[in-house]
């Protein structure tokens, strides 16, 4: 969750490109979802908000909405899975219902590393066509910020995380299957039939 949040609202999506004779190192450009970002030189940062919602290109707004879901999932993911812990008493002493719990906290994991990784990964190919691209002017290409390499982390370390817990939903789904009785259903003990079946046939013999 920590990993999406940040990719949300870093600033580093596109970053300037320093190439040909395009060397003004001391200026750079920062351009994310919700700000743009410039430094020149050692002086200080200075960011500004986009002014309007309307006028921002469509990629942007696709990668705002999905970013946004990706963050709303990556919430709802871990509180059902911190609700599925054997450690937490919500769901009382209902085992299976924990396992089922853990397993749709994996599933939406899963679903918020694909959410997370549609934008960067369209994002990056847009930077990277435009960079090759000789139409565009040197001063308007970007380079792949650091937002992006820490999406594509989040998004591989959400895919693991959400494999193995979907696993091991799977795994105690089949022991449940397999293994011992529910605990509701009482087995009865042998030795209570033995002495039952003694007594009637003593009691038997005797009439």
């Amino acid at each position: 969750m920590v990993g999406t949040l940040a990719t949300t609202l870093l600033p580093q999506w596109r970053v300037s490109a320093f190439i040909g004779s395009n060397i003004i190192v001391f200026e750079r450009l920062w351009e994310g979802l919700w700000m743009n970002c410039i430094r020149q030189g050692k002086a200080r940062l200075q960011c500004k908000y986009y002014g309007s919602l309307l006028a921002l290109p469509p990629v942007l707004e696709t990668a705002r909405a999905l970013m946004c879901v990706a963050v709303a999932l990556s919430l709802t993911a871990l509180l059902i899975g911190v609700s599925g812990m054997k450690q937490i008493q919500c769901t009382g002493s209902n085992e299976r219902a924990k396992v089922y719990l853990l397993g749709t906290s994996g599933v939406l994991f899963i679903l918020t590393g694909i959410f997370i990784l549609i934008p960067v990964s369209w994002t990056a190919n847009i930077i990277i066509r435009d960079f090759y691209n000789p139409d565009i002017h040197v001063g308007q290409k970007r380079e792949l910020g650091a937002a992006l390499f820490l999406g594509w982390a989040s998004a591989a370390v959400l895919f693991i995380g959400g494999g193995l817990l979907c696993g091991f939903c799977c795994c105690n789904r089949k022991k449940q299957r397999h293994g011992y009785p529910a605990p509701g259903y009482c087995v009865p003990h042998t030795d209570k039939q033995r002495n039952t079946s003694m007594l009637s046939k003593t009691s038997t013999s005797y009439v």
